[in-house]
């Protein structure tokens, strides 16, 4: 699955993925109590037949288990379920069950009066169960002209749709038919088989391929009037598919998906084992994308592109998403984790592999910049007073939802690319294949894969591994001077907080990689009780060769100075990138100070790269809202962002269609620099007129740097242009389009339209996927964040009916952008007496945040006022 953020600017996502990496789950806490194994299912038979109008559905159900002792119950999953009938047949007798359910276990037992021998049994329930409106189990999306029937199962929703054996483990196989109207289709996990009328007038029947050995989670059925585009690939058939009016905004994604077919079938040596691919847009989905095997879901925004009107970064994120989700047919549908607690072995995954077939398609899109700049964000998550190790406790539901998050993603990545980088990437690829080779179709543990990559390799990785798997944090490592071939180093875990003493026991053993010249590496393996390292000859010292290693840098005074003056020229994209990340760090931890940071920067000013330059200056952007407390400070630093980047953005050319992705993204980058920061009244007036052209006609304006103008307008915006973006918002059929513009009503800064957005986001005229989310990116503004945090609470019983199990986390750590201890007490305060369900850690992360912006501005404050008065005036 791939969890959703706000489009919104570079500046706000970076801070809210740092302040809200706990994703919650559940609408109400449930225990998620484990079932017996004394009962597996093998396969499962279903009929369903929905009520689009009524938002209900009915179900005949027949499930074969195995039996390992003779019992008289059969306890399995359900929720939301109303059973008709049941009836257990074994030996050749059928005996009616009677049914008893506990609704905070979800979970319903059968009990027969006669005893079922050991074997095989059946099970067969009549049932009916509700399309609902919070977007889990088999749920109710919308749009203005009809209903649709849609499923999101993942993690333990499969229950509300379905009476199961609703955990990972209990994988079988599926018989799946949808009795729908005549005018609609289905989509399930296979292909329709056979098409016949009926029950009853006005209706017919689709019944789909048997499925492989599976997971419930990964199960989807889907009804509705969906319109698809063709293609193929390796022999498999691929479809793009989404709502009639949308339907002509999916061949970019049919074209991305077969390339990423063929490398997956060919770096995974593994065949896709399903005969086609559908990849599905939904108009209501809370998360990014869901991974059902063969029958994959996404929002809208992340499936659906016009390729004349879209950004390089709306292309590229849709790629990506794509990718995501079609690496987790290999991990995640056909070897799945045994159980939650590992479930960065699906999504760290499918995380890592994502770039890989998007790098090889588009070269010039440099994701390899991108995996820098996402590592270092994670670096940051993971150096918080409170995180979590990779592999975790994962019992109840609320538990198991929290594990989505920025851990089992980003670290886990992030980890797998440092332990590919210290293998070699064919050495990690056998690795890989012997790992899925051994589980297809069964479940897997994290000692699994890392047992197959020390088979193959031959090399530490199991200690490697289970070190940065198995403890929270990261390290820092500080070099010596080096001398004679080696280096002296020491580790210990690193915070952001320069208050946190940390446990001088905690150590790593992990792959360090020097820089070689030509760009080549050499690494050796810093265990626990090691205090130095073998180096490569040659005049620049860097150990972090390819930005790749997990962990942050400390160098000696004179070996810092030659890297900085070498830094264009001696490292490369992806090393300037972890380079200047580990100086933001340090200057977070008060080991340097925001001018150190700040004269850094001037060193990459003129950077060819666009990522190189945005993460430089996202460094300047937080201290521009985190350090700065008045006016006038903020004024310097944008007046010197004003004159250091102004003679670089005069530098670039007008925009052309020849343009390659990177200097379209510069130009952005830059305009949004001298806009939002900056406030050059000439970037201003530019904003504006560009705004107007792209209003009137998407196509006639590079998109990357249109949008760029229209967040930087929409900010300094009067009505006329609010009520602009709520009709484009309100009727486009463009979903980057009509998101953006939504996302964009959150931004504007003048009180009145402060209002009018949040009154919007309150109203039925915004769907619940999104409404959160306005609210999320208000509180992340300065000039929207106490408007914003005061209608929060006096409107709190809206808001409350607006929680959906993901984004009511987001909403909670978004008020970590508060910057005070009378703000963080209330903060505090209200949250505790209006719980938000499954968000404690957002909670706490949102606190933290907020103690760690007291902290850093109380500390570097004094430090960018002296910078300030140092500046030539």
């Amino acid at each position: 699955m791939k969890s959703v953020f706000p489009s919104m600017s570079r500046t706000v996502v970076a801070s809210l993925i740092t302040v809200s990496s706990f994703f919650a789950g559940a609408v109400h806490q449930a225990q998620a109590e484990r079932l017996s194994t004394s009962v597996t299912p093998r396969h499962y038979t279903l009929t369903l037949t929905p009520d689009l109008k009524a938002a209900t559905f009915s179900g005949v159900e027949t499930i074969e288990v195995t039996l390992t002792e003779a019992t008289k119950s059969i306890t399995l999953n359900s929720a939301e379920i109303q059973f008709q009938s049941v009836t257990i047949t074994t030996g050749g007798k059928q005996q009616t069950a009677k049914v008893s359910s506990d609704e905070g276990k979800e979970q319903t037992t059968f009990t027969v009066p006669e005893e079922l021998s050991a074997g095989e049994a059946t099970i067969q329930v009549g049932y009916t169960g509700i399309l609902n409106d919070k977007l889990r189990g088999f749920y109710l999306s919308k749009t203005a002209k009809r209903n649709y029937a849609v499923s999101q199962f993942e993690s333990t929703d499969a229950r509300r749709a379905f009476p199961s054996f609703d955990e990972p483990a209990f994988k079988a196989t599926f018989d799946v038919s949808l009795v729908v109207d005549s005018g609609d289709t289905g989509i399930s996990n296979g292909p329709i088989v056979a098409d016949s009328p009926g029950p009853g007038d006005g209706k017919h029947t689709l019944k789909f391929l048997t499925t492989p050995i599976m997971s419930t989670y990964l199960v989807a059925f889907l009804v509705g009037d969906f319109q698809c585009t063709e293609g193929e690939s390796d022999g498999v058939k691929i479809r793009g598919c989404a709502t009639p009016d949308k339907v002509a905004l999916t061949p970019f994604s049919v074209e991305v998906a077969k390339y990423v077919l063929h490398y997956y079938d060919t770096y995974f040596g593994i065949h896709y084992p399903l005969k086609k691919l559908d990849l599905i847009a939904l108009p209501d989905f809370e998360a990014g994308a869901m991974e059902n095997f063969g029958a994959i879901t996404y929002r809208e925004t992340a499936l659906l592109i016009d390729p004349k009107t879209a950004s390089d970064g709306a292309k590229k994120e849709v790629a990506l998403v794509i990718a995501h989700e079609m690496a987790h047919q290999w991990f995640g549908d056909l070897v799945t984790m045994q159980w939650w607690n590992n479930i960065w072995l699906n999504e760290g995954f499918a995380t890592w592999m994502e770039n890989k077939p998007v790098a090889a398609m588009h070269p010039e899109w440099a994701i390899d910049q991108q995996v820098a700049a996402d590592e270092d964000q994670t670096l940051g998550l993971d150096a918080q007073p409170t995180t979590r190790a990779i592999r975790a406790k994962a019992d109840t539901r609320e538990e198991i939802e929290e594990m989505f998050d920025g851990i089992s993603y980003g670290k886990a990545s992030d980890v797998l690319l440092a332990v590919e980088n210290y293998l070699g990437p064919e050495t990690f690829r056998k690795g890989v294949h012997t790992y899925l080779a051994a589980h297809v179709y069964g479940n897997a543990t994290a000692e699994d894969f890392w047992g197959a990559q020390t088979e193959t390799s031959h090399k530490p990785v199991n200690k490697i591994m289970e070190s940065l798997v198995a403890q929270p944090g990261e390290p820092i490592l500080t070099f010596g001077e080096p001398t004679s071939g080696s280096v002296s180093v020491s580790q210990r875990r690193f915070f952001l907080s320069p208050s946190i003493q940390p446990d001088p026991a905690q150590k790593w053993t992990i792959p360090v990689c020097f820089k070689e010249i030509a760009d080549k590496q050499s690494c050796e393996v810093l265990t626990p009780a090691g205090a130095s390292l073998k180096t490569p000859s040659g005049s620049l010292f860097f150990a972090n060769a390819g930005g790749k290693g997990y962990y942050r840098t400390s160098y000696p005074a004179d070996v810092y100075a030659n890297l900085v003056a070498h830094v264009e020229t001696g490292l490369t994209p992806t090393e300037r990138i972890s380079f200047v990340g580990d100086e933001w760090a340090q200057v977070r931890a008060n080991k340097a100070t925001v001018g150190d940071y700040l004269n850094l920067v001037t060193a990459f000013k003129s950077d060819p790269n666009a990522q190189v330059v945005s993460s430089a200056v996202d460094g300047v952007g937080a201290i521009y809202e985190r350090v700065a407390a008045t006016a006038e400070e903020r004024a310097a630093v944008g007046s010197w962002l004003r004159a250091t980047f102004s003679p670089e953005y005069a530098k670039l050319p007008p925009p052309s269609e020849r343009d390659s992705p990177n200097i379209s993204e510069m130009r952005a980058h830059l305009f949004g620099i001298l806009g939002y920061y900056a406030k050059d009244p000439a970037i201003l007036t530019q904003a504006h007129e560009i705004t107007e052209k792209y209003l009137a006609d998407p196509a006639s304006v590079d998109a990357t740097l249109g949008q760029t103008a229209l967040a930087i307008a929409a900010r300094n915006g009067d009505a006329a242009l609010f009520d602009q973006l709520q009709k484009v918002a309100e009727t486009s059929t463009n979903p980057e389009l009509q998101e953006g513009s939504l996302r964009l009503l959150a931004e504007f800064e003048d009180p009145a339209l402060v209002q009018r957005s949040l009154d919007y986001a309150a109203s039925n005229k915004v769907r619940n996927q999104d409404a959160l989310i306005q609210f999320a990116i208000a509180l992340q503004i300065d000039a929207t964040r106490d408007a914003a945090w005061r209608y929060i609470k006096a409107h709190w019983d809206t808001i409350k009916n607006l929680l959906t199990p993901e984004l009511g986390s987001s909403l909670v750590g978004s008020a970590g952008a508060f910057c005070s201890v009378e703000d963080r007490d209330d903060v505090k305060a209200f949250f505790a007496s209006h719980k938000v369900p499954d968000t404690e850690h957002a909670l706490q992360h949102a606190e933290e945040s907020i103690d760690g912006c007291i902290e850093l501005r109380k500390l570097q404050q004094p430090n960018l006022d002296k910078w300030i008065a140092d500046q030539p005036k």
